[in-house]
């Protein structure tokens, strides 16, 4: 998957730019996500539409495309309505707080190497870090209070249950999602997102670290809050979750807003991190300028579309989950493989870079991964034994139920009939 070398930029690349040059990225990444937005509404609804054998938006606009436009203008120009019981600063505040990070952490992304952009030399990426990783989980995590004030503020049951539960949602995902990046740094020695791009020169991680992704891919769909995730949305239970209060008007628009940066982060981080990033794809890598110039913004939009509509078509595919069955993968299951392939992982390179050391590096290695997965099967054969005796117990009163009058089935209290003793009954 190699091509002929690109300028790569490097942490030494950023922070010379003119302002004016800062201005004008600026400028463009908030264009792109906001118009992002916009029609990745129109494509999700019109994907989604033709899996189910049905049109989608075909109205306003040629192939409904001015629909997501017409919406948008809607909810902009509604009533803003205020419920009387809320915490009106919180109430405000909390969308604001969903959607400012959400664009903040997509600014570490890289679309492209070093390119000329109005005469001055500058990489395709607003910002970059030594911890730019980092810093997206951590506006992740700085997005979270706006679902917890939205759904405190409102001062709702309803919003409030679905606040908390965004809450342990993501914190219980950002674990696993923080874990499967460690063998991306082991692997590229590096945090900063430039600097993995280039580390895939030769190879992408998808390919040399499969179950990192596989694991990633599941924590993207409990980070974003996207089904079959989307408990924090319950509308079965929590009639819509943390914006029951929130009217469609503007604040409603932010929230929806937040939501959707939020899935374009995931669905970017995906590709910078494990499929290359703007490097081209093989056989388009062959071709000798196929990683210069301006060419690399074009194969890293057709993967964040590519993984944008794998998302879509998840969507369209399963059912939500139990939340007991959310929290379980992400605590019994992601984790622990997590931690294992870690392991796995750190014994290889170390045997990678450590070529005196080999033998002792791969018993080493061997030792602590056949440790972990024994620790693992302790842990789940003591779940299973917990899951027999609840089940037991719940068999042994059933039996107990099975003694009681019964009237199809169903237990019944018994009946006290009135005795007609000499009256007939008409």
């Amino acid at each position: 998957m190699a091509g002929v070398l690109a300028v790569d930029p490097t942490l030494t690349d950023f922070g010379d730019d003119p302002v004016w040059i800062t201005i004008v990225k600026a400028v463009m990444l908030f264009l792109f996500l906001a118009l992002g937005v916009v029609f990745g509404v129109w494509f999700e609804r019109k994907l989604i539409s033709r899996m189910q054998n049905r049109y989608g938006p075909n109205r306003a606009g040629k192939f409904g495309l001015l629909q997501s436009v017409a919406d948008a203008i809607k909810m902009g120009l509604k009533e803003d309505l205020f419920p009387r019981t809320v915490d009106r600063v919180l109430y405000l505040l909390a969308p604001v707080i969903m959607v400012v990070p959400a664009f903040l952490a997509f600014s570490i992304v890289p679309f492209g190497p070093v390119v000329s952009l109005f005469g001055e030399q500058t990489p395709l990426q607003l910002v970059d870090l030594p911890v730019a990783v980092l810093f997206m989980l951590a506006m992740g995590a700085v997005s979270v209070y706006g679902v917890v004030l939205a759904g405190w503020s409102s001062r709702s049951p309803y919003a409030l249950l679905g606040g908390l539960r965004s809450a342990a949602q993501v914190v219980s995902y950002e674990i696993a999602m923080g874990l499967s990046f460690v063998a991306v740094f082991i692997f590229a020695g590096t945090l900063s997102t430039s600097e993995i791009v280039a580390a895939q020169q030769d190879t992408w991680f998808v390919v040399l670290l499969i179950p990192s992704f596989l694991i990633y891919v599941v924590c993207m769909f409990g980070e974003a809050a996207r089904i079959p995730f989307d408990l924090p949305e319950g509308e079965g239970e929590l009639v819509g979750g943390f914006q029951t209060e929130y009217s469609s008007s503007l604040k409603f628009a932010l929230i929806m807003m937040g939501e959707y940066l939020h899935t374009f982060t995931a669905s970017g981080i995906a590709v910078t991190l494990f499929l290359g990033g703007w490097r081209a794809p093989f056989p388009i890598s062959l071709w000798e300028g196929a990683n210069t110039g301006w060419w690399p913004v074009l194969w890293f939009l057709i993967k964040f579309v590519l993984t944008f509509s794998f998302i879509i078509w998840v969507r369209a595919s399963l059912p939500r989950v139990r939340y007991d069955q959310l929290m379980s993968l992400g605590w019994k299951v992601l984790i622990p493989v997590n931690l294992a392939w870690i392991l796995l992982v750190a014994g290889v390179r170390n045997v990678m870079l450590n070529q005196d050391n080999r033998v002792l590096n791969v018993a080493l290695g061997l030792l602590i991964v056949v440790a972990a997965l024994a620790i693992w099967m302790r842990f789940d054969t003591v779940d299973q034994r917990r899951k027999e005796e609840k089940k037991a117990q719940v068999d042994a009163e059933f039996e107990e139920l099975s003694n009681e009058p019964t009237a199809g089935g169903f237990p019944v209290p018994p009946l006290d009939l009135p005795h007609y003793h000499g009256v007939s009954r008409p």
